[in-house]
């Protein structure tokens, strides 16, 4: 029987290439992200249950836990375990508290979700329109003392790291005014400052992109155009302008998202929030690897996705971008 043939609007298709392509290097990163998370325990100097259970802990209790994490099996044998357990779910079991990894993950995933969403889509409502709005009034060199106001409190913000940014929101807004909650997500008001101390930098560096770019859009000959047809203003640079803009700004976009991700690690530990970052920094403290190794995999996940996400958005919104083409 003749194996039937892909259909003709399949042959040569960019977006089958494109989609090929992409889900390729998304599969090749996976198996790297999830053999890098297997090696973490086997490139521990020593024993990693030994120096989670502490010095103290009796021989027969360290040798049943290693026994219990499969860590006498060959290490082939272990990899093999690892991936069958990733398949069904099993992240493997916290050292400290002996609950199963993923449980651990699916109580904290949600309460850094909740930290790290709203945040971007601050930084997302503040920084396009500021971004445009400043391209506008300084275009053409015009509003000097606007344009170096805009840039140098922008460059201010985003060298101030998030960690340093949380606590001086906690010690003025919280210590001093009492506005509100030192720490932990007893109601709305309690995400106002991590949101806050997440959303400043990111929000000012992407600004002054979203500015640089509009500048640079705003000079094309279809700009000029428009102009000449005498469109009103808005049509000009909320329907052509900004939308050619955006290119590079869903790429730092999607970079920022998952660099505010990883930043909630260091935030949710000033504002004792109960999500992953602050998980992950005490089974650090406390050793518990197997723990470590499911969040940093979680992690890394959120990245690759992250970035896939990116790169489709990028083929659909931009019909001259390589992607399409190549």
């Amino acid at each position: 029987m003749a194996v039937a043939a892909a259909p003709a609007g399949l042959r040569g298709s960019p977006w089958l290439s494109f989609a090929v392509r992409r889900l390729g290097r998304f599969a090749i990163s996976l198996w790297v992200l999830i053999t890098t998370a297997f090696l973490m325990i086997q490139l521990i100097p020593g024993d990693p249950v030994r120096a989670a259970l502490g010095l103290t802990a009796p021989v027969e209790l360290v040798n049943a836990r290693r026994a219990a994490l499969g860590l006498d099996d060959p290490l082939w044998l272990q990899y093999v375990h690892y991936l069958g357990g990733l398949v069904t779910g099993d992240f493997g079991t916290s050292m400290t508290s002996g609950q199963p990894v993923s449980e651990v993950i699916g109580d904290r995933l949600p309460a850094t979700l909740q930290l790290a969403l709203p945040a971007f889509a601050v930084v997302i409502a503040v920084a396009i329109p500021l971004g445009l709005l400043f391209a506008v009034l300084t275009r053409g060199g015009r509003r000097r003392g606007g344009e170096l106001a805009f840039t140098s409190t922008t460059v201010l913000l985003a060298a101030i790291p998030e960690f340093l940014l949380a606590v001086a929101l906690v010690a003025f807004f919280s210590v001093q005014l009492g506005w509100f909650p030192v720490a932990g997500n007893a109601d709305a008001s309690s995400f106002v400052l991590p949101v806050i101390a997440l959303a400043l930098g990111p929000a000012s560096v992407l600004a002054r992109i979203v500015r640089v770019e509009t500048l640079s859009v705003l000079g094309n000959d279809f700009i000029r155009t428009a102009r000449a047809k005498r469109l009103p203003a808005r049509l000009v640079y909320l329907r052509h302008a900004l939308p050619n803009a955006l290119t590079a700004t869903l790429t730092m976009g999607g970079l920022m998202l998952t660099g505010m991700v990883a930043g909630t690690v260091l935030v949710e530990n000033v504002f004792a929030w109960p999500g992953l970052g602050s998980t992950i920094a005490q089974s650090i403290l406390q050793k518990d690897y197997p723990l470590v190794q499911g969040i940093v995999l979680v992690y890394g996940i959120g990245v690759l996705l992250v970035n896939l996400t990116v790169d489709v958005l990028l083929a659909v919104l931009d019909p001259r971008s390589t992607i399409r083409e190549n």
